[in-house]
């Protein structure tokens, strides 16, 4: 009987701007410990690992007395990167996820293709959002940042839009419980799947 692959990864990444520490287990109960001095992302990381499922684990620091973008930007390349790492070959997993997320009055939608080629299209939020900065920290144009970083990094294509929201930290959120929600159903393990579910034979 062959021994299952734990689908885990430890990834640390140090530049002059920021270090960063991502551990997750594609596999897990949905368990966070999210600490990266930004009090909102942390927020958003939380719910991204409680709602996927994967545990999550992530210590950033970096530069923010300067601005929070490089702390935001290099964590989201360590976490696609991780996601990446977990998955291996990517043999046995459903590939696609696609999920509708409501949050009061937000509406967000995110589909997911564990394709190996990175893309993003981001639509539908509300004009003014990226100028919004969320906890006094989190400037709105983050969101699609990080989504970029980590379908990049990830090798994912991903489609997240916003159908619907007022407030713009429900806007935000809404959208990253989307991404989990979505996320979860791509890398979920099929038992129906035979090898790499793609007709090239790899992804």
């Amino acid at each position: 009987m062959s021994e299952v692959r734990r689908r885990t990864a430890r990834i640390e990444r140090s530049t002059s701007e920021s270090s960063v520490l991502v551990e997750l287990d594609l596999d897990g109960t949905g368990r966070t410990q999210i600490d990266t001095s930004v009090p909102f992302y942390d927020h958003m990381l939380t719910a991204l690992g409680k709602h996927s499922l994967i545990d999550l684990t992530v210590q950033a620091k970096g530069d923010t007395h300067i601005d929070v973008h490089h702390t935001v930007e290099d964590t989201a390349i360590v976490l696609g990167q991780a996601l990446r790492e977990a998955l291996g070959d990517k043999r046995g997993i459903a590939r696609y996820g696609d999920a509708t997320v409501p949050l009061d009055e937000a509406l967000a939608q995110a589909v997911v293709d564990v394709s190996g080629r990175p893309y993003l299209v981001h639509t539908g939020e509300p004009a003014g959002q990226e100028y919004h900065l969320i906890g006094g920290h989190f400037t709105g144009s983050l969101t699609a940042h990080v989504l970029e970083s980590i379908a990049h990094h990830a090798a994912f294509s991903m489609h997240v839009r916003v159908l619907a929201g007022r407030d713009p930290h429900h806007i935000v959120e809404a959208q990253f419980k989307a991404l989990a929600r979505a996320l979860r159903a791509a890398v979920a393990l099929d038992p129906r799947v035979d090898g790499v579910p793609s007709t090239k034979g790899a992804l």
